[in-house]
């Protein structure tokens, strides 16, 4: 099961959160959903044009928002890498720049940055998170939201783009009271059987572009209260 399955497997109507929307690829399958309300942020220029475009007239239950979510309001800025002249747009970074890499320029982009819980949200059912190394700074500013709604969470975790990333955003919700799983040839694995040292790994590096088999990076967080439920709504692997 794919992400976007993932979601689907366990809709419920109410507001669904798009974290990092880019082109629409969550956005627009989401405003689809019967009862669906959709609230998406996506801070890069560029994708937030091509974004509205594709919504173009967006209905009346999408709600788009050129800003990033973190744990503070203000301002920041966004890194995009540039390689042999072309904008990594995927890789863009509230938490980190590129300037390091060899061969790497960098766009910079000031963005406005709120928190979640600043916008008191009260129906919230799913959350799909991809930030590119910010996701605990986006979790910490959602905190009682997370508390209060209780959505399912599916959220891109990469240690290339933040060392450490794939234990401390696990142990945050954790503590929120939130079971984590994984997926392994279609079948639902919790967090502690993840073995962290034996993944794939990939590199830091957006011009260095690499094949990887079985790469874990999308991870799965249930409320803890309702876990076992949905895990037995998830259709069964293939074969």
């Amino acid at each position: 099961m794919d992400e976007l399955g993932f979601h689907r497997a366990l809709y419920r109507p109410g507001l669904l959160l798009d974290v990092g929307a880019h082109d629409g690829a969550f956005t627009l399958p989401f405003a689809a959903l019967p009862g669906s309300r959709v609230l998406a942020f996506e801070p890069l220029p560029s994708a937030y044009a091509r974004l509205e475009a594709a919504l173009a007239p967006c209905p009346p239950h999408v709600t788009l928002r050129r800003a990033a979510l973190g744990d503070a309001p203000g301002e920041i800025t966004l890194s995009v890498p540039v390689v042999k002249g072309v904008a990594q747009e995927q890789w863009a970074s509230i938490a980190k720049g590129y300037a390091q890499h060899e061969g790497v320029e960098e766009q910079r982009h000031s963005v406005t940055v709120l928190t979640l819980d600043s916008l008191g949200l009260s129906d919230l059912t799913h959350v799909k998170l991809d930030a590119e190394g910010a996701e605990y700074e986006v979790l910490r500013g959602a905190r009682e939201t997370l508390t209060r709604c209780r959505p399912v969470l599916s959220v891109e975790i990469e240690e290339r783009h933040r060392a450490g990333s794939t234990h401390a955003v696990p142990a945050f919700l954790d503590g929120l009271g939130y079971e984590g799983f994984w997926q392994q040839g279609g079948e639902w694995r919790p967090m502690a059987s993840l073995d962290r040292h034996r993944l794939p790994k990939a590199s830091p590096n957006p011009s260095v572009f690499e094949h990887i088999e079985d790469y874990i990076f999308v991870f799965y967080f249930l409320p803890r209260e309702h876990a076992v439920a949905m895990l037995a709504r998830m259709p069964p692997p293939p074969g």
